[in-house]
């Protein structure tokens, strides 16, 4: 699914489709944002810089390991990005502004296109 929003990225960016882009781009954010494992204090570097404290050097210092995530994962993020917009969308339009809803609203759709459809929990 990652590639997938990649590649559509690319595309409305080049039929310069602003609501698409900011939906993309927020989904492929908070992915990125799941994927980075946190900082450890003093995380076992065997030296340091004398500049700064507690600075790694040396061969591989600047490489993060990332976490890897799962289909599921992924799908249950976009679907938090889209519910995220829909609630957005409810208060801006209890507020006021309709044309601030429309936009989210135009967003949570975009994104709800990546999402599987839902299974009716009440068989």
């Amino acid at each position: 699914m990652q590639q997938q929003l990649r590649t559509d990225l690319t595309a409305a960016m080049r039929a310069r489709d602003a609501v698409a882009v900011a939906a993309l781009r927020s989904a492929l954010a908070a992915i990125g944002n799941a994927e980075a494992v946190p900082v450890v204090p003093d995380g076992g570097a065997t030296s340091s810089s004398e500049h700064v404290a507690g600075a790694r050097v040396g061969l591989g210092a600047a490489e993060a390991p990332r976490r890897a995530l799962s289909a599921d994962d992924v799908a249950a993020l976009v679907r938090a990005e889209a519910t995220e917009r829909g609630a957005a969308a409810e208060q801006m339009a209890a507020l006021g502004r309709p044309e601030v809803a429309e936009r989210l609203r135009a967003e949570a759709a975009v994104l709800a296109r990546y999402l599987p459809p839902q299974r009716n929990a009440a068989r």
